[in-house]
């Protein structure tokens, strides 16, 4: 049977995350199943390259699912008009590729990045899509201390408790604050894998920093201690994005 990777961006914030539970109704994952199982007659099975929490958004975002149809990537298809017009207005596809029949969205993936976007004004349009932050922020202090996650292998610290992954070790290659503008900057950062709530974790940390409430040998100590309530509160999710996945194109020569 055919498999299919479907590329999309979501708004999170009428949603309660990606992954479909049985007591967690209306989310990204539930909704899309049902849109594309009443789109091509046939109940679908999809499984995404990872969970988003509730709230949270994505720029890029994938899944997969096997089809009896061999058409659904050609443009004749007409697939990705007829997903859109039944979706509701958060979720958008923007492409269906054709994939190696052992292609997989989550384990295939060999990087992702997320941002996380602040502002320093009050702001009516950006509220719910960018944390406001009131106060003097130290963004080169906050950098320096970024850098340090390049070199810390072990990111318990940051990882939400009882999540029963098989380990806590993530490669990092990128971290920084980025400005955009007078009022805005983004925290991007660029993982092999992430921990539940590790970005949110991070960005509510290096905020800590930035205010001087820690200092760079603090966080330093606090990567180094693997517990979860030595580091700073979560950023709210409003503000997270998945914003790219890299595949290798091996699974799309089909």
């Amino acid at each position: 049977m055919p498999r299919y990777f479907i590329q999309l961006a979501y708004n999170g914030a009428n949603y309660n995350g990606w992954q479909e539970q049985d007591n967690t109704p209306h989310t990204v994952q539930q909704v899309l199943r049902e849109k594309i199982s009443m789109i091509l007659g046939e109940a679908i099975d999809i499984t995404g390259c990872g969970r988003t929490d509730t709230g949270v958004h994505a720029k890029d975002y994938y899944a997969h699912f096997d089809s009896a149809k061999n058409d659904l990537h050609l443009p004749s298809s007409n697939c990705v008009y007829k997903l859109n017009k039944v979706l509701p207005y958060e979720i958008a596809i923007k492409q269906i590729y054709a994939v190696k029949p052992e292609a997989s969205a989550r384990f295939d993936a060999e990087w992702r990045s997320y941002g996380y976007y602040i502002h320093r004004q009050k702001d009516p349009f950006l509220f719910n899509s960018s944390l406001y932050v009131f106060g003097e922020l130290d963004i080169e202090l906050m950098n320096q201390a970024a850098a340090h996650l390049l070199t810390v292998s072990d990111f318990t610290s940051f990882s939400k408790a009882n999540t029963q992954t098989f380990t806590n070790n993530c490669k990092v290659t990128e971290a920084r604050w980025e400005k955009l503008n007078e009022n805005e900057y983004v925290f991007i950062i660029t993982a092999n894998r992430f921990l539940r709530n590790m970005v949110r974790a991070i960005v509510g940390t290096l905020l800590e920093i930035g205010k001087g409430k820690l200092n760079k040998e603090q966080f330093k100590a606090i990567c180094e201690s693997r517990n979860r309530s030595e580091a700073g509160m979560s950023a709210p999710g409003h503000a997270l994005y998945l914003t790219h996945i890299h595949y290798p194109e091996t699974i799309f020569n089909v």
